[in-house]
């Protein structure tokens, strides 16, 4: 298998920018077809999962769901089950009507306390009224850097008093401070062939510079050389931020397109050498209240964070 067979031409793009073609082509040992024997355990282990998406108007979005261990399970090296029952989720979700339209998402199981992450593309299609099924492409781990290590305390299968999910297009002054105190989001991305992709980004908390009402300045620290988030940036302008607000017990979803700034200059330092950073224009917002009680604890900060 060749490295272009594995990267697409953005995801090269990058490499080729940054001088890290030769680690990329290293590391892209670690992408299989195929879920590696010791994470089809972890996954049966895990409470919460992100999901990447592309609705009918090319918008990119990131979805979470969560639920009790055994909610979404590997039955094989090819397939991961999920039981809707099981799952603490949003019906009104862009999720749902998404995969109806384009079933090739991407997924991201992340287990907070281990620093443990697996992201996995595929498609996934509907196989009953209470199940999904996700038929894998291509699965690989992630290294641990940046994640913020948090401990679920609670998983209350008791949604409580719902609140109908708001929406809008401008930062709200709350909302701007949610952001800007944060110390981990998720962001979904997509390549027209390959469809959805989602991945993890996490600092101290305050990372994410806001720079006005409807931009957020994001760095990019490095990481395992191969670009797939910038890489699909490259080849498509559209990106999905998802915000949860472990305090609040709320999710924020941003819609919006992301603009590459490669080398910029920087007197403090805040990208940790790597001088990249990317600015994300919202162009819309839906925020909502979690559906299931989730409560966390925060352990510790990576030491990874710049």
């Amino acid at each position: 298998m060749t490295v272009s067979s594995i990267y697409h031409a953005g995801e090269l793009l990058a490499q080729q920018r940054t001088g890290e073609e030769m680690q990329a082509e290293h590391n892209a040992g670690v992408i299989s077809d195929r879920i590696i024997p010791g994470a089809i355990p972890f996954i049966a282990q895990q409470s919460m999962v992100v999901l990447g998406t592309v609705d009918a108007d090319q918008n990119v979005w990131a979805s979470v769901l969560f639920g009790r261990p055994g909610f979404m399970s590997a039955a094989d090296d090819r397939t991961v089950d999920f039981e809707v029952s099981r799952a603490g989720y949003a019906e009104h979700d862009p999720l749902w009507t998404n995969i109806a339209g384009d079933p090739r998402v991407g997924m991201l199981a992340i287990e907070f306390a281990t620093r443990r992450r697996l992201r996995i593309n595929g498609n996934l299609s509907r196989v009953s009224d209470d199940k999904l099924r996700l038929d894998v492409r291509e699965a690989y781990a992630n290294c641990p850097k940046y994640i913020q290590r948090r401990h679920f305390t609670r998983l209350s299968g008791d949604p409580g008093q719902r609140v109908a999910p708001r929406s809008g297009d401008v930062l709200s002054t709350s909302q701007r401070a949610s952001i800007g105190a944060a110390d981990t989001f998720f962001v979904a991305s997509a390549h027209s062939e390959g469809g959805g992709d989602v991945s993890h980004r996490g600092g101290n908390s305050g990372f994410v510079e806001i720079l006005d009402d409807r931009t957020l300045r994001i760095p990019d620290y490095a990481g395992n050389s191969m670009f797939n988030t910038l890489g699909n940036f490259v080849t498509n302008p559209r990106a999905g931020l998802l915000f949860i607000d472990f305090e609040a017990n709320r999710t924020l979803q941003l819609l919006g397109t992301p603009e590459i700034r490669w080398e910029l200059d920087e007197p403090h330092d805040h990208t940790g050498g790597t001088r990249r950073y990317w600015d994300f224009t919202v162009e819309h917002w839906l925020e909502r209240e979690l559906t299931d009680r989730v409560e966390w604890e925060l352990l510790d900060y990576s030491p990874f964070n710049p």
